[in-house]
């Protein structure tokens, strides 16, 4: 029984794992997000430890404009898979 139960449990996460597939455009701009995700971190950590109001501001803003920039990284590789679904869809409609 317990081996039923380790199979289906695999069964079950293979199949999501293949529902998953990302395609190498995906990847590299949830990379870059994630990477322009760190710097932001870093860049409000640095704010919390400045020494004048001026550079505390100056790095809150960085890390504002870095988190912006994530975020459009993340949208750019969400639209290029929805671009390249309907490319696909279209192409399957004219066979």
């Amino acid at each position: 029984m317990k081996k039923l139960i380790v199979v289906a449990a695999a069964a079950g996460l293979i199949s999501l794992a293949a529902c998953n597939k990302s395609t190498p455009a995906e990847n590299a701009s949830d990379n870059t997000a994630a990477a322009l995700e760190n710097t932001a971190d870093n860049l409000e950590a640095a704010a919390d430890n400045a020494t004048n109001a001026t550079t505390e501001n100056a790095l809150e803003n960085a890390a504002d404009n870095a988190h912006a920039a994530a975020n459009a990284a993340e949208e750019a590789g969400d639209n290029n898979v929805a671009v390249n679904a309907a490319e696909a869809n279209a192409a399957a409609a004219k066979k």
